[in-house]
């Protein structure tokens, strides 16, 4: 069953490779299936901005996965300028603090209104997919996991945070807390056809979607696949069946 218009924009294909000639070829075979495509640290830190410009230069949007977290005036500027490259979405730690989250959202603002662009959404990372209980007793943190991400996406949500990034385990009770409105991009997806690998807190994409994430993403199950463009409408077609 094909993916509707509304179903294929809750995809993101993380990109996460170093080789920008590998992230056009992916960008190529995918879009306009995949609309939305993640740039992390890897692929940035060897490319810079050139490779936000592959992707939107194809019509793509981007979601600016360098998790910012410093002080306030710092991510401010650094948001200001993700802004400048026109990514859709960008997201600092929320673990930032209160006052960085704001300045981070004022940035967005300012920089979107002078440019006369549109705002990228601005998104708080909770806590990492990769971690579980016992990570979060070895940093000290007496609450369990979904505790502390609900704790953390009620802060993001008063600072005037879009939204925020976190698994599918905290969905639910994040939507209960922040509202239908509120943001959820979640990593960590697996189809039942695909390893779990370091991803501890994981779901398919039909689960996640139908507990309410607004985008998931997708990486490894798609990238890995001998046909990367089937692989991505095996789990568009997942999530609309729901």
């Amino acid at each position: 069953m094909a993916a509707n218009n509304m179903d294929s924009e809750k995809l993101i294909v993380a990109l996460d490779m170093d080789d920008l000639d590998s992230a056009k070829a992916i960008v190529e075979k995918l879009y306009p299936t995949v609309k939305i495509f993640k740039i992390g640290s890897q692929l940035f830190t060897n490319n810079g901005p050139a490779a936000v410009e592959a992707v939107t230069a194809k019509g793509a949007k981007v979601f600016l996965d360098l998790k910012f977290h410093d002080i306030p005036n710092t991510v401010a500027n650094a948001v200001k300028v993700a802004t400048k490259l026109g990514v859709f979405m960008v997201n600092v730690h929320i673990q930032g603090g209160f006052n960085m989250m704001k300045q981070a959202v004022s940035a967005a603002r300012e920089k979107a209104r002078e440019l006369k662009i549109e705002k990228p959404l601005v998104l708080g990372v909770t806590v990492l997919t990769s971690m579980g209980e016992k990570d979060l007793k070895d940093l000290e943190i007496r609450k369990g996991v979904k505790s502390q991400v609900t704790y953390l996406a009620r802060l993001a949500k008063d600072a005037a945070l879009d939204g925020v990034i976190a698994s599918a385990d905290e969905i639910q009770p994040i939507r209960w807390a922040c509202g239908d409105d509120f943001v959820i991009v979640t990593p960590g997806i697996r189809p039942e056809w695909a390893q779990k690998n370091d991803q501890k807190r994981t779901a398919t994409p039909k689960e996640a979607v139908k507990w309410g994430a607004s985008y998931i993403v997708v990486g490894r199950p798609i990238l890995d696949a001998p046909d990367p463009k089937a692989a991505a409408e095996k789990i568009l077609g997942e999530i609309n069946e729901r």
